[in-house]
Formats: structure tokens, sequence, C-alpha cells
């Protein structure tokens, strides 16, 4: 008799808009709430996550995405969304809550790597995209095999999902770029223990009322 694989699907939600998405600040652990735009958005993934299930829903311990995660557990009629430290936005040091003009003008060099192989990005004191990819990497694995054979929620920030999604494709550097991720959209991701990691969906929109871009 063939052996049974238990399929575990994990859905990858972004938060929504705050107001340093609206500005184009560097927003890093700045706890921003969601704006009025960001709490619709928010309620409207939660409706389109209730098809799914889920059996868990965690977030990033930043407000937006503790917010994010609250609207889906609210339409998916679950209790308590769980806290994990390792779906946490990067840190960005002394760029974080400035405006991205300002740094494109006072750190030109910088804002070049950042524009064109952010990976290799290392501001004094700050995370790396490659040290944001291994912490988000191993949270994802230790949520699969808890939740082995369910469906679960991840809510957190695109600098964390973008290269946790390269890490399971195992897509090498320079990836961050290469993944295009929206305020309130989410992916899935299935595991299965003989094949690994399927993106079977990226960056769904299509319960958005209006779709707002950011590209850098």
């Amino acid at each position: 008799m063939a052996t049974q694989y238990k399929h575990t699907t994990i859905l990858l939600a972004r938060h929504g808009e705050c107001q340093g998405n609206r500005e184009e600040r560097f927003r890093g652990r700045i706890d921003y709430p969601l704006n009025e735009r960001g709490l619709e958005q928010a309620r409207d993934l939660g409706k389109a996550i209730i098809p799914f299930s889920p059996s868990a829903i965690y977030s990033s311990p930043l407000l937006r995405a503790r917010q994010t995660a609250s609207e889906i557990a609210d339409a998916c009629s679950k209790n308590e969304v769980m806290i994990h430290e390792g779906l946490n936005n990067i840190y960005f040091s002394s760029w974080e809550g400035r405006l991205k003009s300002e740094i494109a003008f006072e750190y030109s060099h910088e804002w070049n790597i950042w524009l064109t192989s952010p990976e290799r990005l290392a501001l004094p004191g700050a995370e790396t995209l490659i040290e944001i990819q291994q912490r988000s990497f191993a949270a994802l694995k230790e949520l699969v095999v808890k939740h082995e054979g369910t469906t679960f929620v991840l809510v957190s920030h695109r600098t964390v999902l973008k290269p946790l999604i390269a890490a399971c494709l195992g897509i090498p550097v320079p990836y961050f770029w290469k993944i295009h991720m929206d305020t309130a959209s989410y992916s899935v991701l299935i595991y299965d223990p003989k094949r690994g990691y399927g993106l079977f969906c990226l960056n769904q929109t299509s319960h958005l009322k209006k779709v707002v871009t950011e590209w850098i």
C-alpha cells in the first residue's frame, strides 16, 4: 500500500495598509497601526480566507500585523491569534520611519544597493534580508511540524514573506524584487513531506476593492 502523506497548507498574508505605506516610509519595526483603508482591507482579507478553514493563525508582534490577524480570526471564528517573533519585520536601524525620498538623497550608494541587489544591503546595526530569510524559514519549519496536515495562516510583512517564499522554492539571490506582494494580499504554500514546498498562489488580491501597489 502506498504511503499516505499529509499535505500542509500555509497561507502567507501581508498586513493591511498603514500610514507608513501611504507616506512611502521605511516601516521596519515602527509600530504603525492600520489606517482606515488598511482596516477595510483586513476585513476583506478575513472574508477571503474563510473557505480555507484555518486551524491556527500566527502573527508578527507588530500592531499592523496583529490587527490584520485579528480580522482574519474574527472572520474564521477563531478565538486566538498567536504571536511569533520569527514573523517580526526587518529592523532597518537608522532608516526606520524615514521617507524613502530622504534615504535616496542622503544614502545614495546604499539606496542603489537596495534597488538593485537588496540582499547585499548591510546597514550598521540593522538586519539583512538573508538573516530575515533564515529566521522566518526556521519559524515556518517549526510550525509545519506542529500543524502537520492542517491549514494555518502567517500574517507578516513583505520583507519577511518574500524572502520566505524564495527559501521555500530554492530561489537563489537575488530574489527580493522578483516577487511582488501587495498589502492585504495572500499567497498559498503547500508542504508535502516527500516533495517539499510548492507555491500554489501568489499575491492574491481579488478580494480587495482597490489594490494600491507599492513598487519600492
